[in-house]
Order: structure tokens, then sequence, then C-alpha cells
């Protein structure tokens, strides 16, 4: 398989997925797009389906560096909490075609092969955050719970701005509320003795 081949259909796809959708997008269209022949995109991938699904593992891959770099080097608690909602909207608004892939258009209906595939990136993931996490949960810097509580209270407020603004239902930039957000996240996620006074006064402000 030719990498550079393999690149450049992925790209096309990204491109003809953001403009015409999952449905409207064609294995035509993608050749066309790539100045690819139809061998050349057999070759590298059965379907349409199969490119759609190394699409979305590599853009997961890029998105999930993008987080845990914010983990690098090691924060406290509420700059970790600052640096991940900011590294979410960061990517969201410089990687839009991207997030609009995974966020927006690409589809559940994946090989068994991808679904694991995808299982195994979300697990490195969630272990990236942990390794930050459990060392301030058990010094108290951090609130006890679940890690899929602990990225719900984290990401989940600020996806409904980035939903939001990769759909085009609103044109605002969601790092505009970046800091409501954090400071919300803080309150979630923090214990209350360790929030100060102007944070608590934030969050319940915004």
């Amino acid at each position: 398989m030719s990498f550079g081949m393999r690149e450049n259909l992925l790209a096309a796809g990204l491109a003809v997925f953001d403009r015409s959708g999952f449905e409207g997008a064609t294995v035509a269209a993608i050749r066309a797009k790539a100045r690819a022949s139809n061998g050349s995109f057999f070759h590298v991938f059965g379907s349409k389906q199969e490119l759609a699904g190394a699409l979305l593992l590599e853009v997961l891959r890029h998105y999930h560096a993008a987080v845990l770099a914010a983990l690098d080097p090691s924060p406290d608690a509420k700059q970790g909490i600052d640096r991940l909602i900011r590294a979410h909207l960061d990517w969201v608004v410089l990687s839009r075609r991207e997030a609009r892939y995974l966020f927006e258009i690409s589809r559940n209906e994946w090989s068994e092969d991808v679904r694991d595939a995808q299982r195994a990136q979300n697990a490195r993931l969630a272990e990236g955050i942990d390794r930050w996490r459990a060392p301030l949960v058990k010094s108290g810097e951090l609130l006890p719970m679940t890690p899929v509580m602990f990225v719900s209270q984290l990401i989940g407020p600020a996806q409904i701005f980035c939903r939001a603004f990769l759909s085009g239902r609103d044109r605002a930039d969601p790092r505009t509320e970046a800091g409501a957000l954090i400071a919300c996240a803080i309150r979630a996620l923090v214990p209350p003795e360790h929030i100060d006074r102007d944070e608590r006064r934030y969050a319940n402000a915004s």
C-alpha cells in the first residue's frame, strides 16, 4: 500500500464528507478530489465505509493527541481542568473540518475491527487522563468519581457550544466561553475548600 496514496484519499474523503455529508459522499467524488484512479482507490480501501472508518480512527488519534498534550507537563488540578477544556475548544475551532467529521458527520455502523480500534484508542485516552487525575483524587485536590462522570463534567458543557458551532447553528467562537466553562468545571470537579472566592463567584454568575 502506498502511504502517500492512503493519506491523499483520507484527506480527500474528509473534504468530501464535510461538503456532502456521509450519505451524499461517493467514491467517485473522493477519487476526483484525490485525483486517484478507480484501481488506486480500491487497492487501498474496499469501500467508502472502509475509508470512513479509517478516517474516524485517524481523526480520533489527532484529537486525543491534542488533549493529552495539555497534560504535559503534569499540571495541578485547576490548571489541568483549564488546559483540558482549552485544548478541546482549540482543537474544535482550529481543526473544524476534522471536528465536524468526528462529532457531527461520522456514523456508528462501523466494522468490528473499527469499533475495536476505537475502543482501544478511547481506553488509551482514559488511561492518560487518569494518570494525571488519580494522584489528585488521592490527595483530595479532585473529587472522587468515575472516569465517565469526570469527562462528562469536564467536556460535556463545552460540547453544547462546540456542536452548535460545528453545525452552523451558532457562528460564535466557542472559545469565548472558555472562562465560564472552566469555572463551572472547577466547581463540579474540585472540592469546595480548594475553590477560591473569585472562582466560586465567576461560576455562580455564569
